[in-house]
Formats: C-alpha cells, structure tokens, sequence
C-alpha cells in the first residue's frame, strides 16, 4: 500500500532504541542522601570559613589581650609583656590575614583545632572535651523532659479545646515561651535562690562539687543533678511551651482529618483513637523539630551557664569572647555548627523514614 510506512532496517535488526541506564557514578550523586550530605559538608565549610573571619572583627585580639592583663597584673614593661606573649602563642595578629586563614584550615585537616589563649598549653580540643558534656547533659534533659511534658499538654489542650483547661493551659505555654531563657534564669535566681532561698547558689555552681571524682555511682549523679537543676529547670520552662503549642495545633488539625472520621464510625474507642491515629500522626512532625532542637543544645547555653555559674560549653564561650581567644571560639563555633547541621541531616533522615513521599519529592 502507498499509504504504509515502512519500518527502517535498523530498527528490525536492533529494535527499538532505549537510552542508556545513568551510570553508576551519576547515580551515586544522584542520591538522596549523598546530596543532602554534601550540602551539609558545604555549609560547615562555609560557616567555619565566616567564623574565622567574624571573630576577627572583635576589637583586640589574643596577644594584645593577655600583654594588658600581663602589665597591669605584674607591672612588667610593655616588651617583657610581649616577649612573653611570644614565646606562649603561636598565633600571630599581625600575619596577612589569607596566611592566617590557610593555616588554620590545613590545621582543621589535620585535627589540630589550636591552643587556648587564655590558658596557654592548653588545646581546645581538651577544652572542648571537658565542658562539653555538662552542657549535653543540662540541656539534653531538658529537652527530652520539655519534648514529653509539651507533648502530653498540648493533648490536653486539643482535646479540652474552648474550655477553662485549654484557655488556662494556652495563657502558661504563651508566656512561657516569649521569655528569654536568661531572663527567666535571672529571676530563678532572685526568687529561688535570694528570697525564698531554697537554693544555695554558692554551693550550686560549677558542673559537679570541687573534690567529687566522676564515677558510675548514685552519690555523683545525685550531685550533677543538684549543680544541674537550676539550668535544667531554666532551660525546660522556656521550651515546654512551644511545644505544648505546636502539639495543640498538630492534635486540632489531625483530629479534622478523614480517618479519624472513619475509626470513629467503626466504634473505636476514644483510646485507640488518641492513641493509635491521633497522637501518633499528630507528634510525627514534632520528632523532626526535636532533632533540629537538640543541635542548638550546644550553641543556646552561653548566658544561661553564666548566671548561674554551670561550668559547661556555654560557660566556656562566654570566657573566650571576652577574652578574645580566637582558637577557643573557632573550635565551639566549629562543633555547634556541625551539631546544628547533623541535626538537620537527622531530621530530614527521620521524617523521610517516618514519610516516604519526602524521599520521592527531593528526586524530583
């Protein structure tokens, strides 16, 4: 027939042509979680790169900052001072700027985060091993306790809705979120610790009693809980709010949906409902919150462990930044962006276990 169309030979031989399959490499880089962590490589880079650079806007620096202390301590003259300051650091202020940025980062390749500059001989990683955890611990508990108590009101809360419970409990969480949590430290420490004096502030300071030697034992965590329990306290009555508000909204909008509907017409009762459909869906977008969360545990300690004398990280900081030890607040700021960013990657890791279609979005 004039009208047909004839099929090429090639194609007879070879049959229809398919596109090659991505290679193994290009589906490598293809995945979704090689790329989240390659974005998250990228922002430590670049925030470490800021860093070193932001804290060197501060007025003053190491050297000059200890030659000052070193006059007016000792009276020496100002070139024994600066002899001394020679001999103790190796940092040198006056270095172009570009020498000094590359010699710090060929030391983070290496492991080597400095020396401290107010403690001449003593690196940071040592001081970051050592105050760190005090602050995971006071904060961490915090956390979780806040995550829990926030959970259980904000239940409450749905399920009282438009009652005296839900208004009471609505007026509390409010409040106690819009308080800073160093101004809520301070007034802990006037009420509780001046007025009423149910706390010994002197003996409360510092992370666990001078003498103590850390051990596995019930005497020593009952005194870390003791130095613990003011920034503990401090930390979880301004967190549990926000919590307790999201988990309210969460709860509301999850009790609207079809299939609580549904359950509801099969005659399940009311437990199984809040239990098994209500509060399980309504806190699944609370867990990627509480990962993001636990990455600022490390960074949201600074006046809050000073005004109350907790020996942690935040307590660390606040030392460096006046005593302009750069080394110092390079290797904190160092781990609470790396904390902030691997929560990040473990919140989007979470919920995209938790809900698959993130996972199929993030191809897209």
């Amino acid at each position: 027939m004039s009208g047909a169309v004839e099929t090429p030979a090639s194609e007879l031989i070879e049959g229809p042509v398919v596109e090659p399959r991505p290679s193994g490499v290009r589906r490598f880089f293809n995945a979704w979680l090689v790329r989240r962590l390659f974005k998250a490589v990228l922002t430590v880079f670049i925030v470490t790169s800021g860093t070193f650079f932001l804290v060197r806007l501060l007025p003053g620096n190491p050297v000059d900052t200890y030659i000052q202390t070193q006059i007016a301590q000792t009276g020496i003259s100002y070139e024994a001072a600066a002899a001394q300051a020679k001999n103790l650091f190796s940092l040198d202020p006056n270095a172009p700027l570009i020498q000094q940025y590359a010699t710090y980062m060929l030391n983070l390749l290496k492991g080597d985060f400095g020396n401290s500059a107010l403690s001449p001989g003593t690196t940071v990683a040592s001081v970051i091993k050592t105050y760190l955890p005090w602050t995971l611990f006071s904060v961490g508990v915090a956390t979780v306790l806040a995550f829990v108590i926030g959970i259980a009101a904000g239940m409450i809360m749905a399920y009282r809705r438009e009652t005296w419970v839900d208004h009471l409990l609505t007026s509390i969480g409010a409040f106690l979120h819009a308080i800073p949590n160093y101004i809520l430290a301070i007034l802990i420490v006037v009420f509780l610790g001046v007025k009423l004096q149910w706390f010994n502030l002197t003996e409360a300071r510092g992370s666990y009693t001078p003498g103590v030697h850390p051990s596995f034992s019930l005497a020593f965590l009952n005194d870390i809980f003791y130095h613990a329990a003011l920034p503990i306290l401090a930390y979880t009555l301004t967190t549990v709010g926000s919590w307790a508000l999201v988990m309210k909204s969460s709860t509301v909008e999850t009790l609207g949906e079809d299939y609580v509907t549904v359950a509801r017409a099969r005659g399940l009762s009311d437990s199984r409902i809040r239990n098994g459909y209500v509060g399980r869906n309504a806190v699944l977008p609370l867990f990627s919150q509480l990962a993001v969360s636990l990455g600022f545990v490390v960074g949201g300690a600074i006046f809050v462990e000073k005004i109350f004398g907790y020996q942690g990280i935040g307590f660390s900081l606040f030392n460096a930044v006046n005593g302009r030890d750069y080394a110092v607040l390079q290797g904190i700021f160092l781990v609470i962006t790396i904390s902030v960013v691997a929560a990040n990657l473990l919140a989007d890791i979470l919920y995209s276990r938790l809900d698959p279609r993130i996972r199929v979005q993030g191809k897209g």
